[in-house]
């Protein structure tokens, strides 16, 4: 089978299929515009209507005094820490080298900005607070992640975190949360989303990363704070004049699939027990503590991506046709985030999909 297709022709494939080992399974535009409620008011440039209605639901489930939605977290964390800085008079940025504001957004913070990013720990692990007591100059922000997607989805226990905030606050830094997968945090703290939020100035939550809206995501904090967010959402071009089908679609996600987020923790608790002797598969963090973990296949890219793909083709699974390399050549990195589509298949199915397509053999 040749394993070199068109991006069209995978997607293709992906559509076809009627199993999804992760998140939601498919979602084409009419799936996503048939989640929407009948009766949506719209706004005017981001005023009134849904957005308003999403931004207090939002604030209220978070414990802030207020929310403003954006159209993408890019947008929102930048401006977060702008708005922060300058209220401090300082540029640094403390946060975990694997932060998504530095590797995946072609270090907007600093181009367009001013910031200075400041990494603390190491990579491969969560950060510390001897992490952060290495660093000497005075920051404004402390950013955290929770849960911190590169690494597995790993959380620091709640005990850690609030010596990590207290570090923070006693150098007068604002404390900023990267809350992309807030959703599923719960269960492992015992808390509510609005007391996780507690301590933070500002909280940046997603509406497409496990709920599965359309695009965008709230900041949420104190209301003179998003103010001047609101001012720099404008400028960055992000006051569309029509927010509502985005907000309306996140409005919809978030009552859809927040109620099941005990459930996906709890099932891909289950699916970690089932795979963890399966040879060939680490778990990382194994057990999970949010929803979501990272897998380390034990085979050849190559020969992982032909079996993916015949696996769409002759089951209709769809797993993980792209896998990302490590440091080495012959063990490869793959991210199952718990969704709808993986409360179809008991924990014994994940295992038996994953024992063909670390075998390449047909079922």
């Amino acid at each position: 089978m040749d394993p070199d297709l068109s991006p069209q022709e995978e997607q293709a494939l992906r559509e076809s299929c009627t199993r999804f080992l992760y998140g939601n399974g498919v979602k084409l535009p009419a799936d996503l515009l048939a989640e929407l409620p009948d009766a949506i008011a719209p706004d005017r440039y981001g005023d009134g209507g849904v957005v308003a209605e999403l931004e207090e639901e939002v604030a209220t489930l978070l414990g802030k005094p207020a929310a403003v939605f954006l159209p993408s977290g890019t947008m929102a964390q930048q401006i977060a820490l702008r708005v922060h800085a300058d209220r401090r008079g300082i540029r640094t940025v403390v946060f975990h080298p694997t932060c998504h504001l530095d590797l995946f957004e072609g270090k907007g913070y600093e181009r367009l900005h001013g910031l200075v990013g400041r990494p603390a720990g190491d990579a491969t692990r969560l950060l510390s607070l001897d992490d952060l007591r290495e660093v000497a100059e005075p920051p404004a922000v402390l950013l955290l992640e929770l849960p911190q997607r590169e690494i597995g989805g790993q959380l620091p226990s709640w005990d850690e975190l609030t010596a990590q905030l207290a570090w923070a606050r006693e150098r007068g830094a604002a404390l900023h949360m990267d809350g992309a997968r807030l959703w599923s945090c719960g269960p492992f703290y015992e808390r509510t989303l609005a007391e996780i939020a507690a301590p933070f100035d500002t909280v940046y939550v997603s509406f497409y990363k496990q709920l599965g809206g359309i695009t965008g995501c709230c900041l949420v904090g104190p209301e003179d704070v998003l103010a001047e967010a609101r001012e720099w959402r404008r400028r960055h071009g992000g006051t569309l004049y029509a927010l509502w089908p985005y907000a309306a679609s996140a409005l919809s996600a978030l009552r859809r699939r927040l109620p099941s987020m005990p459930r996906y923790v709890e099932h891909g608790r289950a699916i970690a027990a089932a795979i963890g002797d399966l040879p060939g598969v680490e778990v990382v963090p194994d057990p999970p503590p949010a929803g979501m973990m990272h897998l380390l296949l034990h085979a050849p890219a190559d020969r992982l991506r032909a079996a993916a793909l015949r696996l769409a083709r002759q089951e209709g699974t769809w797993t993980w046709p792209r896998t990302q390399p490590t440091a080495s050549s012959g063990v490869q990195e793959v991210e199952l985030e718990v969704g709808d589509a993986t409360l179809r298949l008991e924990p014994g199915e994940v295992r038996d999909v994953l024992e063909r397509l670390l075998g390449d053999r047909p079922s």
